[in-house]
């Protein structure tokens, strides 16, 4: 059974982030890799806004719906539209693809949330996230992995399946 706390209102599905599989299973060095991606410490990525003093201690979230959300989460500008127009998610909203979407400052998150909303609207919230906890497996090896993987860690085969 799915985790309702993982069912954004963006469209990024919680329970394949990054964020949250690190901090829940307390990956110290898959926290360190995310703090320097952030940072923008690895070659080719752009840094988030107010990452500069990030550590791994703030690699924490218990999903978009939780109390425990990782730093940028908590900004959200898109959850803060969904909950002021009384609507679970993006998937309900007339405007959708909005400014928000567009201007979202990961181009990953960007292209799921696009990919992922009309869906959304179409199967419901619950096949949604099914399907996404199943989409996310290495087609070679099976290794369950994160949103945004290039490379499986296991067998290092080249993914693309955002």
């Amino acid at each position: 059974m799915t985790n309702p706390e993982f069912a954004s209102p963006c469209g990024l599905y919680c329970g394949v982030c990054a964020i949250l599989i690190a901090h829940r299973d307390n990956n110290e060095k898959f926290k360190k890799r995310l703090v320097a991606l952030y940072k923008g410490d690895v070659p080719g990525k752009g840094t988030l806004p107010n990452t500069q003093n990030l550590t791994t201690d703030d690699i924490q979230c218990g999903g978009c719906l939780s109390d425990n959300r990782f730093m940028h989460c908590q900004q959200c500008d898109i959850r803060e539209c969904t909950a002021a127009k009384g609507i679970s998610g993006c998937h309900e909203c007339d405007e959708f693809p909005c400014p928000f979407i567009d201007e979202f400052p990961m181009t990953v998150g960007k292209k799921v949330m696009l990919r992922c909303t009309p869906l959304r609207r179409e199967i419901g919230t619950q096949q949604w996230m099914l399907d996404e906890e199943a989409r996310y497996f290495c087609p070679e090896c099976g290794h369950k992995v994160f949103r945004g993987v290039v490379r499986c860690n296991q067998c290092k085969a080249g993914l693309s399946l955002d």
